[in-house]
């Protein structure tokens, strides 16, 4: 063959061969695009290697952190970094673990935060921004609402939404404003409120900071717990008691209870369904923000968010079962019998008596909302699990949150770690486009996932494939 020949054959089988490769980068890299990162879920973080930022984050990655490796207070300096945030980025990717596909489920909204499903599917919005509660209904196996309307307008920083009473035919819609607790009628399907507001509860407080107040009932209807956050930071601003002043306290309001501005927060109260007999069921909680009801037991779960000033990795955030009766530290102790250093020796008499959270989360991650899985749409190994969102930390060096985790449990008892699960809402060191706010488990066992950067609400779905 003449050696002009040769070369043309061989330019031609290599530019083929290249052809190839490149095909090949380019599927792989369509593939690292839709699901990536991906990691299978392995042995749990722990230590100094649970701590991280959104660089490390990917679904499957397990963190355990635990109260006895926490850092000193102070060990880093505490910093003040709010994201900028974008808008959603063309092309940008939310990573879920593989056989899992994510889409959008509504744009457009008003500082969207708090889900709720109803008993007859229709999904509940607090538009916390336009002082409204959205209702979407969704037709079987629809992944987007068929229609959107407006269930109640003209209410004040709206957060909580909790249907009473419980079962297939609530009567009412409860809603937690910043200020109080009010209920409007309702029949099931009903896509706008039957009346107007009744005032169930006429005052909570709300001087100073931490507005959102979630509602939740008790599984039988007769309790109504009501989270209400700090004024405060650190509570350094209280007013010092004497040790036989604050047992006093302790014995007319709850063990730990706070007093002065900050009486009646940091903690959950408990009412009847008419605003009855309230008083605090627990107290130490600095920011419970999002509430739910755990399907094995009852129990009521909080998420919290821990004070600011100790450095980057102190203290952790949490989620946790929440006991009548205890004290969780706020101001004075953080994570069991860790004293404050800006409160030390101000209440010696309760160090023995600070209930330890079951889950404890990277800090400044910023949890908002929880929901329990009890669809049947997800592999098995989820059901009784739950999902909580990370708002994002604007207080931390490195930034983190910013997506949702998984809590796993085991015979219905949390097993103290959590899992990346939807991740990619950061764009860079400085810029996000998502912040998860709310979550809930739609009627037919897909997630939904609200973050108010940009106002929108995803769906995430189970397809099957590998795990």
């Amino acid at each position: 063959m003449p050696g002009g020949r040769l070369r043309q054959v061989n330019r031609s089988r290599f530019g083929r061969m290249h052809a190839a490769r490149r095909a090949r980068r380019f599927l792989t890299a369509l593939l690292l695009l839709s699901f990536a990162p991906v990691a299978l879920a392995d042995a749990p973080r722990t230590g100094t290697a649970a701590y991280g930022d959104w660089h490390d984050d990917a679904p499957g990655v397990v963190r355990q952190i635990t109260p006895d490796v926490l850092p000193s207070p102070f060990a880093t300096q505490s910093a003040t970094r709010g994201p900028s945030v974008v808008e959603h980025p063309a092309g940008a990717v939310l990573h879920v673990p593989a056989g899992f596909a994510v889409t959008e489920f509504a744009s457009g909204l008003d500082r969207p935060r708090t889900l709720r499903v109803a008993p007859n599917g229709d999904v509940f919005l607090a538009e916390s921004g336009a002082g409204r509660i959205r209702v979407f209904r969704v037709p079987d196996g629809a992944s987007r609402p068929a229609q959107s309307a407006v269930f109640a307008a003209g209410v004040s920083q709206p957060f909580g939404i909790a249907f009473w009473p419980p079962g297939p035919n609530p009567r009412f819609v409860y809603v937690a404003e910043s200020s109080r607790v009010v209920r409007f009628p309702y029949q099931s399907g009903d896509l706008h409120a039957r009346g107007p507001a009744q005032v169930v509860v006429p005052h909570l407080p709300d001087n100073g900071g931490h507005w959102t107040r979630d509602v939740v009932f008790s599984a039988d209807g007769q309790r109504m717990f009501v989270s209400v956050g700090s004024g405060t930071n650190a509570g350094t601003e209280m007013a010092a008691k004497d040790q036989d002043d604050a047992r006093a306290w302790d014995a007319a309001h709850g063990l730990g209870a706070a007093w002065g501005d900050e009486q009646d927060r940091a903690d959950v109260l408990v009412f009847d369904a008419e605003g009855r007999d309230g008083r605090v069921f627990a107290a130490g909680l600095r920011n419970c923000v999002g509430e739910a009801i755990a399907p094995a037991g009852g129990a009521l779960w909080c998420v919290v968010n821990e004070r600011d000033g100790l450095g980057d990795n102190l203290p952790p955030d949490y989620a946790t079962s929440v006991r009548e009766g205890a004290f969780y530290g706020w101001p004075w102790y953080y994570i069991g019998a860790h004293a404050d250093p800006r409160l030390s020796g101000a209440r010696p008499d309760l160090a023995g008596h600070v209930a330890v959270p079951d889950v404890l989360i990277q800090p400044h991650s910023a949890p908002l909302g929880i929901a329990f899985y009890d669809g049947a749409q997800f592999p098995p190994d989820y059901r009784g699990d739950a999902f909580v969102t990370l708002h994002g930390s604007w207080n931390r060096a490195q930034r983190t949150g910013y997506k949702v985790v998984r809590l796993r449990f085991s015979a219905g008892k949390s097993t103290g770690a959590y899992e990346d699960f939807l991740t990619g809402f950061v764009v860079s060191d400085q810029a996000v486009w998502g912040r998860p706010v709310g979550v809930a488990v739609a009627h037919d066992g897909s997630l939904l996932v609200s973050e108010d950067g940009n106002g929108t609400i995803w769906r995430v779905s189970y397809h099957g494939g590998n795990r």
